[in-house]
């Protein structure tokens, strides 16, 4: 095969990879927060009506159907009973309701959603009061599984404000001073679908299209031109506050036809951020670790290693200078001009 064949066809084989993760990673973090309970999380949370079919789907038919006529009658008078009992049945089914942990944990949720809101200090006995005793022994897991909600669904992380104090704060998981935060009628940070969104577009390639993008936010219940109560108007919050913060870059494909968008990096998410983080995020969504991801691991690698490279320079630079400053002698200002 001609080496631009061969080059052409890795980079449909890689670019076929990216969609598939970038798909993975929504239908992960879609699917790893708690089924919410009534009052547990605020209505339109970026895993409500995630997983949902879209209105107008067509109905799933065999692919033979009406290829071949029943032989008789009979056969088809049985066929169309079984054709009923099993619709009758596919209609009458319910989905599974959630174990009582996951239940649980969503009325914790609500409980540290509220603190957040009102900055209030979130204590563990005021946490183990919301649940009865025989929940009590299972609170690690309760909690555990709470915090990796709010970390995934709103970009908080729960952390002990002193090992074994018992009592506990939520920080926003990039590391933003209040400050930087952008917030909700909820006071809850608009950032935290920052991660997911650097994460597309570092598994797209570093670059991913206006298009990969909302099919991404779909997956997490979040829709062009449809108010969300946590994130607002999505997409003046994706184009124009989050690019105004320098988070993210929103440019036109060059010579697209029909005339398209992509987005980027911003320099403040290159700043307060860096790759093997949002790998590590795109990970512990999947339930698995960044080497899993091998060629990511060695691009998140190759960025760390340039980091260190250029933060050792800039301290060389730093200490030349100090040393050059230090070697000038004090103007004498009592000696002849």
């Amino acid at each position: 095969m001609p080496r631009g064949q061969k080059s052409k066809l890795r980079g449909r084989e890689k670019c076929h990879q990216a969609r598939m993760e970038t798909k993975d990673l929504g239908d992960a973090q879609a699917a790893a927060s708690p089924t919410p309970t009534s009052g547990s999380t605020p209505p339109g949370s970026p895993t409500a009506g995630a997983g949902q079919n879209p209105q107008g789907a067509a109905a799933t038919s065999s692919p033979v159907a009406g290829a071949s006529r029943p032989r008789s009658k009979a056969r088809a008078r049985r066929q169309a009973m079984q054709h009923r009992k099993s619709s009758q049945a596919s209609t009458s089914a319910k989905p599974a309701p959630p174990d009582p942990l996951t239940k649980k944990a969503g009325v914790l949720i609500h409980f540290l959603l509220q603190k957040f809101k009102m900055k209030q200090p979130i204590r563990k006995r005021d946490m183990l009061k919301l649940f009865h005793k025989r929940f009590k022994t299972r609170f690690p897991e309760v909690l555990r599984r709470a915090a990796e909600c709010m970390e995934l669904a709103f970009g908080l992380e729960l952390k002990e404000v002193k090992p074994n104090g018992h009592s506990y704060t939520l920080v926003s998981n990039l590391g933003l001073t209040n400050d930087g935060v952008l917030s909700s009628s909820w006071g809850l940070p608009k950032n935290g679908l920052l991660m997911p969104l650097l994460s597309v577009i570092f598994l797209n390639g570093n670059r991913a299209s206006e298009a990969d993008v909302w099919e991404f936010l779909n997956i997490l219940g979040i829709y062009d031109g449809k108010q969300h109560v946590i994130f607002g108007d999505p997409r003046k919050l994706i184009t124009e506050e989050l690019v105004q913060q320098n988070y993210l870059v929103y440019r036109q494909i060059p010579d697209s036809d029909p005339l398209s968008y992509e987005f980027l990096w911003g320099p403040r998410a290159h700043a307060e951020t860096n790759k093997m983080k949002v790998l590590e995020f795109v990970a512990k969504i999947n339930s698995t670790v960044p080497s899993a991801f091998p060629f990511h691991y060695e691009e998140a690698l190759r960025d760390e290693e340039e980091r260190a490279k250029a933060i050792s320079a800039a301290r060389a630079r730093g200490a030349a200078k100090a040393i050059a400053c230090s070697k000038v002698p004090p103007s004498n200002p009592s000696s002849p001009q």
